[in-house]
């Protein structure tokens, strides 16, 4: 299983960036998908999640301001992420955890400049 994320960046406050994560060798439909994010010097936190009937849940510090979505058909997770902060600031990690396995990305840096 590989996971393949895109979309991260250098954007100023207040921009929108969208990230991508394609999975490879697995199928997304039956599990439950991820983002998460660890900025220098932290742990590793959850962003936002999605389980395979479409419930989701949300970092309180980014309700309202990122959305996690899926799309089967093309095995790819997204977090579309609008009216970012410097806080924000962090890499970005896809997560895919299927049975009793999980799968992570490499990784997508995410900076956001005041």
């Amino acid at each position: 299983v590989q996971l393949v994320e895109s979309g991260g960046g250098l954007v100023q406050a207040g921009g929108s960036l969208r990230l991508s994560c394609v999975a490879f060798g697995t199928d997304l439909r039956s599990a439950i998908v991820a983002w998460y994010r660890q900025a220098p010097g932290k742990q590793r936190d959850l962003v936002a999640a999605e389980r395979s009937g479409g419930t989701t849940n949300y970092a309180d510090s980014v309700k309202g301001r990122f959305t996690i979505s899926r799309d089967n058909a093309k095995n790819t997770v997204y977090l579309e992420m609008n009216n970012l902060k410097p806080e924000d600031t962090a890499i970005y990690y896809c997560n895919v955890h299927f049975l009793i396995m999980d799968y992570w990305g490499q990784g997508t840096q995410v900076t956001v400049s005041s």
